[in-house]
This record gives structure tokens, C-alpha cells and sequence, in this order.
């Protein structure tokens, strides 16, 4: 480092983030049971993200299917008024959760210590459940994306003690070389 350079302290970053305008949010539930009438986990997370002045600018129901999956991320990911990806369901262990595998395989960066710190927070909660759950959360084509548990606990946990107070940073940190700051 040269001697007019100075290292970025965490408290730098979350300072530059603090003047980050609404952010655009694409949810997508993954279930083969629920609708948008019945997507209470769904409705939780479009309900937080307003609520913290960021705007839904993509809202889907799909089918727990692979191919489903893929389709709604295509589309979120290339839509250019979405700037984080969150989907809810699909993450459990039984056969016909798939949200894990194609959610993973689309990350470009993985950021590990999403699901660490959700599954820590969400033992307080549940106990050894927790382990259960493979919420995962990482970067796709420039964008964060996190896959979060179908239900409304879990997608409270992870909205509000995760996503929503490092959105910003993220943010930041994603497009912070594009825009030259």
C-alpha cells in the first residue's frame, strides 16, 4: 500500500453504504403447495423489505422443480431493477427439495457465512433442527442471492438479523468499481 492509500476500515464501508437509495428485491417462493394467496413467507419478506424503503421489483410463486427454479432465476437475475435475489423453500432435506443444488450451482461467490451465522441464529431458536437447514446465500452475475427455509420464522430470522443490515454493504461492495466510488 502506498504511503496516500489508507486501508477501509468495516466501519468505512457500512459509512458509504448508509447513502445507498432503495434497492430492488426479487422474491420468489419455491413450493408446489402454495399460492401468492397463501404464501405467508413470501408475503413476510415483501412486507420487511418495504418496510426497510427498498422496493419488491419482482415477486413470484414457482414450483419446487429444477427447471422452474432456473427459470424464475434467469429471469430475476437478468431483470435490471432487481438488485438481490432472496427465494424461500426448498431447502430441506427431503426428496423433492431442490432449491440447494440449483441455487448453489448458480453462485459465483459463496458467501459461507450466510448459512453459518442462519443456522447458529436459527439453533437458538429451534435446537439441533437447525442443522437441517441448508440456507445458502452468495453472489449470482453481480448480485446477492440468498435461499432461505419456507417458513415465516425462518424467513424473519433471515430478512431481518441478516439480509436487511448488510444489504447495503453488499450493495456497496458490488457496484462501488462500476460506478468509479
Amino acid at each position: 500500500m502506498s504511503g496516500t492509500e489508507k486501508e477501509s476500515s468495516h466501519r468505512d464501508h457500512i459509512e458509504a453504504a448508509q447513502g445507498i437509495n432503495a434497492i430492488g428485491f426479487a422474491v420468489i417462493t419455491l413450493s408446489d403447495t402454495r399460492t401468492e394467496a397463501t404464501d405467508k413467507s413470501g408475503a413476510c419478506l415483501r412486507d420487511a423489505i418495504e418496510a426497510a424503503g427498498h422496493v419488491v421489483a419482482r415477486y413470484q410463486v414457482v414450483s419446487d422443480d429444477p427447471g422452474a427454479i432456473t427459470e424464475a432465476l434467469d429471469a430475476a437475475l437478468s431483470d435490471s431493477s432487481v438488485g438481490v435475489v432472496i427465494t424461500t423453500g426448498g431447502t430441506g432435506i427431503s426428496a423433492r427439495d431442490s432449491a440447494y443444488e440449483t441455487i448453489s450451482s448458480r453462485l459465483d461467490k459463496r458467501l459461507d457465512g450466510f448459512g453459518e451465522l442462519f443456522r447458529m441464529l436459527s439453533f437458538e431458536e429451534i435446537g439441533a433442527a437447525a442443522m437441517l437447514s441448508r440456507a445458502v446465500g452468495g453472489i449470482a452475475m453481480g448480485r446477492p442471492l440468498f435461499a432461505l427455509p419456507g417458513s415465516t420464522a425462518a424467513v424473519r430470522l433471515g430478512i431481518q438479523q441478516l439480509i436487511l443490515p448488510q444489504v447495503g454493504h453488499l450493495h456497496h461492495e458490488l457496484t462501488r468499481h462500476a460506478t468509479g466510488t
